[in-house]
């Protein structure tokens, strides 16, 4: 069987890597690259393929079999039309859309023309966060009670320098990091129905948050906490406790989760389980016990699905309707931060 032919619309630091990918995938080929920036035909010289300044150009001329959309996520939904319009199936980094009305209308066109749209959401595709939510489905934990989370980390000044933008509302941690997070939670947990939030730019004075403290109510009826900074010397994020990617020091003795249900709770990644063998009391032990989990780099994994995907061997996993609730989630959790009020998803 021929390789599926793949095309990547952004020539930026997360759209060179799924470029890389594709390059060494045994089952795919890269065909075009799509980015109106200077540097975008370089890079697209050195991988052997044709550049283009737009995306409608590339899918006219190449008709490739699938699109990579890993545009800055203004162009998320347009980058996104242009494929449901040709009829190509397509993976869009996260988030969907800046808004939730752009991104409901990516899916329904998505939808309405029967196109698949996978959303960009690539630790669904964690062995990690599959064995964690094994667990979960299974009854290990016995019915989930509450879930405590973070994201703390310290982003350098230069991060800033190099783009001022992220000093500004919306470049800050709730939409640039904790999306991934609570798309981590839907996938655990389930739906989150209300969200409350405290938020703080005290340490660098930006005119946007490094400090959020989050309660989540979820549809079972676990609540849930999370904190989030920017600005911490900690290692309690997810990229430095997973081990997934070997750009950021990891540390074993950290974890950035904790599920806790009536039997028991477990630990993430660290993947310590400790659960009850008999009476439930805080004067019993828990018997604990470490979970295995294979490594895998879960950006492969997705492009893997992905190529099933446009073959029509499988839905996508995180569709445009998973996409689209988990972008709700976070917009509203930025809403309650500013408002001070609770906010129903």
């Amino acid at each position: 069987m021929s390789r599926v032919r793949l095309a990547v619309a952004g020539a930026g630091l997360i759209g060179r890597r799924h470029a890389a990918l594709v390059s060494a995938s045994a089952e795919c080929e890269l065909v075009g690259i799509a980015d109106p920036e200077s540097g975008a035909r370089e890079f697209a010289e050195a991988a052997g393929v044709p550049a283009y300044v737009e995306l409608a150009d590339l899918l006219d001329t190449v008709h490739p079999d699938g699109v990579i959309v890993a545009s800055p996520n203004r162009f998320h939904v347009r980058h996104g039309l242009q494929c449901v319009k040709a009829g190509v199936p397509v993976l869009v980094e996260k988030p969907i859309a800046d808004t939730v009305a752009e991104a409901e209308i990516l899916v329904e066109a998505a939808e309405g023309s029967g196109v698949p749209l996978l959303v960009g959401h690539h630790r669904r595709h964690s062995p990690i966060l599959a064995t964690a939510r094994t667990l979960v489905e299974r009854g290990v934990l016995g019915r989930l009670v509450a879930v405590m989370g973070s994201a703390v980390f310290c982003k350098p000044d230069t991060y800033f320098d190099e783009a001022p933008w992220r000093r500004e509302p919306g470049g800050g941690p709730i939409l640039i990091n904790l999306i991934h997070e609570i798309d981590n939670l839907r996938a655990l947990c389930g739906d989150i129905v209300s969200v409350q939030a405290t938020a703080s730019n005290e340490v660098r004075g930006f005119a946007v948050e490094d400090t959020v403290a989050i309660t989540l109510r979820f549809a079972s009826g676990a609540l849930g906490t999370f904190l989030l900074s920017d600005t911490a010397a900690a290692a309690r994020s997810w990229e430095q406790t997973s081990r997934e990617d070997a750009g950021y020091p990891s540390y074993a003795d950290e974890d950035c989760y904790v599920l806790a249900g009536t039997e028991g709770s477990l630990s993430i990644p660290s993947m310590r389980l400790r659960v009850f063998t008999g009476e439930r009391s805080w004067w019993k032990p828990l018997r604990t016990s470490t979970v295995e989990v294979p490594n895998a780099d879960p950006l492969a994994r997705q492009l893997a699905h992905f190529h099933a995907v446009v073959r029509g061997l499988e839905q996508p996993i995180v569709d445009g309707r998973q996409g689209l609730e988990t972008l709700r989630v976070t917009q509203a959790i930025a809403e309650a931060a500013d408002s001070g009020q609770l906010v129903a998803t």
